[in-house]
């Protein structure tokens, strides 16, 4: 909220008032602010649904994506499940290279969530981009 910036920043509070300016502003979220493992719970829950078809799973995986945030392993080792169930080989492979492309300039994300992956990719028998030979652009 705007309220705790100002009052943490007192540069800035003590410049608009020697202006005689006066900043009103509210909070309006009387929601919980979600914890990291209440939102991987959310999404691990979501994915491990039985009956989630791919529509759900591509609309999911697009959500997802637009958060300014690297998945963590567990929600990917859900929705990786998921593509798993409905057969959909495609769509495993795309979720993986929306996690390389997430990873931006990170080169040490990436690696980090292939190995932590590698278990549950043999176990599907889901091959990386790399070793296909489809990450080159």
């Amino acid at each position: 909220c705007i309220n705790a910036l100002i009052r943490s920043n007192t540069n800035y509070k003590s410049k608009l008032s020697s202006e005689g300016t006066s900043v009103a502003s509210r909070c309006y979220s009387h929601a919980k602010a979600e914890t990291d493992e209440e939102f991987d719970a959310r999404w691990v829950t979501y994915f491990s649904k039985p009956d989630l078809d791919a529509w759900e799973l591509r609309k999911g995986m697009n959500t997802l994506i637009g958060y300014d945030l690297v998945p963590e392993p567990k929600i990917l080792d859900s929705a990786l499940r998921a593509c798993r169930r409905l057969n959909d080989l495609a769509s495993a492979i795309r979720i993986l290279e929306a996690v390389k492309d997430k990873s931006g300039p990170h080169k040490d994300i990436y690696p980090f969530v292939i190995q932590e992956l590698r278990p549950t990719l043999t176990e599907l028998g889901i091959s990386t981009p790399e070793e296909l030979g489809i990450d080159k652009a």
